[in-house]
């Protein structure tokens, strides 16, 4: 079986290891307040151009998510997020766990936009008895986003300055960020993206670490006792030098943008393959997550050889799926299912 289900069904990149067992036996001080840490701290700040950034490492994309928004919400405030957003549906309610509503806005490509977050914003506020509401406390978004879509810079200053000026921190989940940098046509930096949101992670579980998130504090008024939040909720690892070794190979010589554009390289190459065939793709995605658009006669043919994810039910007859690239991912798995797309049966689809 050849899998396309998720990004994170490898270990770790090989120069990862061989530094994870280059240092084994080295003693360093606890909870990331090592050599390595500190290091891998100062390539984050010099990628962001972000001197004066706070760098956090956190064992995983839950607890990344949890312990930002819940160190930054008061107890009658929620989160903003797309309806298909992370904390939304494939978090088991953490964020609502801590005491805190994760407040959905529509959306179909899996981005929001800077005049809904505005409409909500101004909805609350207008209503006479806004204090029996949640309260919008900050934004949520993700880069990618769920369905593989991309924020563009214009899109994220717009959403950006619309934030800052409702007061509203704005929070990018970068559990992919690497592939969403990668993506054909991405015009966004992390140095953009340091500028304009309060708080980000650049995620290593998905893109080539054996586990955790770089958490990056830009606004000083987020930054006060921070550790003591990624403590209490269970995020600082007592081997802290395990994540800094990982996020310092990751980032001293461009490691992480260099196995990123790999795994989307190959992910376009999927994407060809399905519309040159005649299929369509349920969202634009340029990074390593696809959804073609198939037949369930192609899918079932398919599963035999591929696993990937469903996505949803078109109609009785199609449904969308997703193919997920990694940085791992190998070429001569994604030129055998080039081929078997090719030997599928043609069926001109689009999703009404």
């Amino acid at each position: 079986m050849i899998r396309f289900e998720s990004d994170y069904l490898e270990g770790a990149h090989t120069q990862i290891l061989k530094r994870l067992l280059e240092t084994n036996e080295g003693q360093t001080p606890g909870y990331g307040m090592d050599d390595y840490c500190e290091r891998a701290r100062g390539y984050i700040r010099e990628a962001c151009d972000a001197e004066n950034a706070d760098v956090h490492f956190l064992v995983g994309g839950t607890q990344a998510n949890t312990t930002i928004i819940s160190s930054i919400l008061r107890p009658h405030q929620g989160a903003v997020s797309a309806i298909t957003g992370h904390i939304a549906g494939h978090e088991t309610g953490a964020i609502e766990a801590t005491g805190h509503k994760v407040l959905t806005l529509p959306s179909d490509d899996g981005k929001i936009k800077a005049k809904q977050v505005k409409e909500l914003y101004d909805a609350h506020w207008n209503d006479a008895t806004h204090e029996h509401i949640v309260q919008p406390g900050l934004v949520y978004i993700s880069h990618p986003t769920e369905n593989g879509t991309t924020y563009s810079k214009a899109e994220l200053e717009e959403l950006s300055k619309v934030c800052r000026e409702c007061g509203l921190p704005l929070f990018m989940d970068g559990a992919r960020l690497g592939y969403g940098l990668a993506a054909k046509g991405n015009d966004l930096s992390l140095s953009d993206i340091a500028r304009l949101c309060d708080v980000f992670y650049i995620g290593g579980t998905k893109i080539g670490a054996l586990f955790g998130e770089a958490v990056v504090i830009l606004n000083d008024d987020l930054k006060k006792d921070f550790r003591y939040m990624i403590k209490q909720k269970g995020g600082l690892l007592a081997k802290g030098r395990l994540l800094g070794i990982q996020f310092e190979t990751l980032f001293e010589d461009g490691l992480y943008y260099e196995i990123s554009k790999h795994a989307v390289d190959l992910a376009i190459m999927i994407r060809k393959a399905f519309e040159e065939k005649g299929y369509s793709l349920r969202y634009d995605s340029k990074t390593n997550q696809q959804f073609p658009i198939l037949p369930n006669d192609v899918l079932s043919e398919l599963s035999k050889k591929y696993s990937f994810s469903y996505w949803e039910k078109v109609d009785d007859t199609q449904s969308v799926v997703r193919f997920c690239t990694s940085w791992a991912t190998k070429k001569e798995h994604v030129e055998q299912l080039i081929e078997d797309i090719s030997d599928s049966c043609l069926c001109m689809v689009e999703f009404r």
